[in-house]
């Protein structure tokens, strides 16, 4: 079966600021003070917490800080209670996504966010039963780039790898979909912007409106 797989930040939703703010949160009670732009910042939000943390430690000059794994649990449960403050699906998504099940593709998400945490996002952004699948960072003992992760949601979701198409905005997404043997499908309203064409995915995606014929192109 034809499948689609997405990624969550920065590709379903843009999530940055949320993001942003727990870390911040985060250093302000380490005693830093707010060391995020939520919006300069907004790529290392989309990468991640512990991008966030090393961002904000190296300029404090301390780029390699232990405090960084000792803040990561902490900037999870800021985040984890205030997930949807300011997040909010990208503007198309819906509409792609219903389109893409009435013609029969498999959907599915493979994100490197908690599963509980992508769950309740989802969830709370009304989007979590458009997708018969959701493999996140802790769903197997591995996580993007490696390819099992990919796999996992490919499998879930009835389809064939073969004929899967991965919508993910960064390298790792990319990598994934290489090393898994699907089409890569890379957004370029994600951090890197038009940037992310040095790559070479296979496809671009410059707005949701135009997936549908973006992934027929791909995989019919």
């Amino acid at each position: 079966m034809r499948c689609v797989i997405f990624d969550l930040d920065g590709t379903l939703a843009d999530t940055s600021a949320d993001l942003a703010a727990a870390a911040n949160a985060c250093f302000r009670e380490a005693g830093y003070g707010e060391l995020l732009d939520p919006v300069a910042d907004r790529g290392a939000a989309l990468r991640g917490g512990r991008s966030m943390l090393r961002l904000g430690f190296a300029r404090l000059g301390r780029p390699e800080s232990d405090e960084i794994d000792a803040l990561y649990p902490r900037l999870l449960e800021h985040y984890g209670a205030n997930l949807l403050v300011h997040s909010t699906l990208f503007p198309g998504v819906a509409e792609a996504v219903a389109a893409l099940t009435a013609r029969g593709y498999r959907i599915g998400i493979c994100t490197n966010k908690p599963e509980a945490m992508a769950h309740d996002l989802m969830t709370g952004l009304g989007a979590r039963d458009w997708f018969g699948a959701l493999v996140g960072a802790d769903t197997l003992t591995v996580k993007k780039p490696d390819p099992a992760a990919l796999r996992e949601a490919v499998d879930r979701v009835g389809g064939d790898m073969g004929a899967t198409v991965l919508v993910g905005d960064t390298e790792t997404d990319h990598r994934t979909a290489r090393a898994a043997g699907a089409k890569s499908l890379l957004v370029t309203f994600g951090p890197e912007g038009g940037d992310i064409a040095r790559l070479a995915p296979d496809g671009l995606l410059h707005h949701f409106d135009d997936l549908g014929a973006e992934v027929e192109r791909l995989i019919g």
